[in-house]
């Protein structure tokens, strides 16, 4: 399992770790507009999935601002999801105040089911760890990062470089 830390703290993570070559678990989790979405919401598009503590902080706020501005250049075959456990209402928010609408921003808040079946979910905290995933058009993960220290940013080229790969399958 990785080992992750919060402001330098060790942390649990509770559910199983994603590793490259797998089908990618799915979820249930809730949209701004309080509709519950899947994995299979996305079926036959590229996804990329960052995963964030809260988008009221600078670390998250300008990971989901990056993937957003990277949207337009990735096409049409690739869907960018952002999944917290912020309630929908604070995610519609913050949306709005950073005009991210290139993403969709996704609460777990109601049944961490992300967090566990993507191994992210931080007991002592019930936040999500910083992570990135890569789902291609078959469902199987393309990559993955853990990032260590949870207020460290995740490798923004690496991920959208395994986007771009996974595009071309």
């Amino acid at each position: 399992m990785a080992q992750v830390t919060f402001i330098n703290n060790p942390v649990t993570l509770v559910g199983s770790e994603v590793v490259v070559g797998q089908k990618a678990p799915d979820f249930t989790v809730i949209a701004n507009d309080m509709k519950p979405v899947t994995l299979k919401d996305s079926a036959g598009k590229v996804r990329l999935i960052s995963v964030v503590p809260s988008l009221d902080t600078g670390v998250c706020s300008t990971q989901t601002n990056k993937f957003n501005e990277s949207a337009a250049s990735l096409g049409d075959d690739v869907v960018i999801l952002t999944v917290s456990v912020d309630l929908p209402f604070a995610q519609k928010r913050w949306c709005g105040a950073n005009a991210a609408d290139a993403i969709q921003t996704l609460s777990d808040h109601r049944d961490v089911s992300f967090g566990e079946a993507y191994g992210v979910l931080m007991q002592e905290l019930r936040l999500l760890a910083r992570s990135i995933f890569v789902v291609d058009q078959n469902d199987v993960v393309t990559y993955v990062e853990y990032v260590s220290e949870g207020t460290n940013h995740p490798d923004y080229d690496k991920a959208l470089e395994a986007v771009k790969e996974a595009t071309k399958k």
